[in-house]
């Protein structure tokens, strides 16, 4: 399940350079950039892996990781390179398509549900929160968290449990500085099922270096 964002999009935001040098934002290179993202230890998930002293709430573009908890299975399985949801998939996608009517300082780019991850474009354009707009933009940190939240809070309505969240504590984010790196990221979100037999995240792959 794909969702792309458009570069006008982005570009109004007025944040991007017209150029950000030679950068090698392959999926490979990509994947290596990631590696914050699942794998580390879950004792190191207590601490952020965010950049001290940045404004999260300033206007621009956020390529965000969030993965399940403990790396499990929980949102489908891969079928001939394309993505089949199961119902908490399916949860996941509609608390994401529905991010916008709380905060309207968002706006939602590339998206796609793996297995135990989920890979997303978060564009932060303005306004405030629904349904009392203020003129402060909502920071990533709390979009984040209301996506997790929200899609957890479902989850354990439908599986009869509760208190236990669906995610890991923390996430990975990259601040998108141009249109290449738009471009690039897109590119390799919408290649991320194709490459599922190679991911470090997928469970069968991982047992197998075990």
């Amino acid at each position: 399940m794909v969702y792309n964002s458009t570069v006008t999009d982005l570009v109004a935001v007025g944040k991007f350079q017209t150029c950000h040098g030679d950068v090698d934002w392959t999926a490979n290179s990509l994947s290596r950039r990631l590696d914050l993202k699942c794998s580390i230890p879950n004792k190191h998930h207590r601490r952020s892996v965010r950049l001290q002293g940045y404004d999260y709430s300033e206007l621009g573009a956020y390529f965000v990781t969030v993965c399940a908890r403990d790396r499990k299975s929980v949102f489908g399985f891969i079928v001939d390179g394309e993505m089949r949801l199961n119902r908490f998939g399916e949860i996941v996608r509609e608390t994401w398509e529905g991010l916008p009517e709380h905060y309207l300082s968002i706006k939602l780019g590339s998206f796609i549900i793996m297995p135990n991850h989920i890979h997303a474009v978060i564009i932060i354009t303005g306004a405030g929160l629904s349904p009392a707009p203020t003129p402060a933009h909502t920071p990533l940190p709390e979009i984040v968290q209301a996506l997790k939240s929200f899609s957890t809070r479902r989850c354990n309505e439908i599986s009869g449990r509760s208190g236990k969240s669906i995610w890991q504590r923390n996430y990975y984010e990259h601040i998108i500085r141009s249109e290449d790196e738009l471009n690039q990221i897109s590119e390799y979100v919408e290649a991320n099922p194709a490459q599922w037999a190679e991911d470090e995240e997928n469970p069968v792959k991982a047992a197998g270096h075990a």
